[in-house]
């Protein structure tokens, strides 16, 4: 198990229980969330995002297989968020901008990997294109909704997180999902007291001077996001997308 390092051997021996419970042949299993945002605190879920692949039998029969498997419990003391795709829906999300999707490929906090990973990693780094600009605007939007209603340290990272990755995506065509690798680069080194805050307890809430500042701060990092949108050198379009089809249908063809 990749990055065994982020995870206690508690939460190790849970994670595996669960995808021996689980069982489906994983494309690889992802720790998202604060785990992967460079922010976890000791109360932090294992939000496992998973994408699977089916056997190709079982897509060209009769029957339609299930593509999505959600399960959230809580065991032993550590609250699990496991959500597994099929293979398809993560090449048809990738083709659409899905920012999430793309976490699960490119992220660096891989737990399990399967070896055909390596060959897809980069065709999906030449397939990037300013589709994923709307789907971090979009997800930052609604953090910002959700941190005017309830003005906490986590919420305010969780935009923060998701608009600098996008705007170093857009101006890099690098994936970097751990903010504190992206605060100084982008001039919001100040947000490291927001991790202590939320380190100290999961749901920290800001005061009235704080949630002020950093409302002013987060209109910052939107502002960053637009301006990096408009001058990505990124396609406007995913431009390899019979190279992606070409991969999917050779695995298919193994994978009878």
């Amino acid at each position: 198990m990749n990055d065994s390092k982020l995870l206690s051997d508690h939460q190790l021996r849970i994670v595996e229980r669960v995808l021996n419970e689980e069982r489906r042949e994983h494309l690889v299993v992802y720790l998202s969330g604060a785990h992967a945002y460079g922010f976890p605190s000791p109360d932090s879920d294992l939000d496992l995002k998973a994408i699977h692949i089916e056997k190709t039998q079982h897509l060209v029969g009769l029957s339609s297989p299930r593509v999505t498997f959600d399960r959230a419990e809580v065991i032993e003391g550590v609250e699990i968020d496991y959500t597994s795709n099929e293979l398809s829906l993560l090449l048809g999300g990738l083709i659409a901008g899905n920012g999430n999707y793309l976490e699960r490929v490119l992220g660096t906090t891989a737990l399990v990997e399967h070896e055909r990973l390596a060959s897809l990693r980069p065709l999906v780094r030449r397939s990037l294109s300013k589709r994923y600009h709307h789907h971090y605007r979009g997800f930052a939007h609604s953090q910002r909704l959700a941190l005017a209603a309830k003005p906490t340290a986590k919420k305010a990272l969780y935009v923060l997180r998701t608009t600098l990755t996008g705007t170093h995506l857009l101006t890099t065509g690098e994936l970097i999902s751990d903010v504190r690798e992206l605060l100084d680069l982008y001039g919001f080194g100040e947000a490291r007291s927001l991790i202590a805050i939320k380190q100290r307890a999961e749901r920290s809430e800001l005061n009235e001077r704080e949630a002020a500042h950093w409302t002013s701060e987060i209109e910052r990092a939107f502002a960053c996001l637009e301006r990096a949108e408009s001058e990505s050198s990124l396609p406007a379009e995913t431009p390899n997308v019979e190279e992606l089809e070409a991969w999917l249908l050779e695995l298919r063809r193994e994978n009878w």
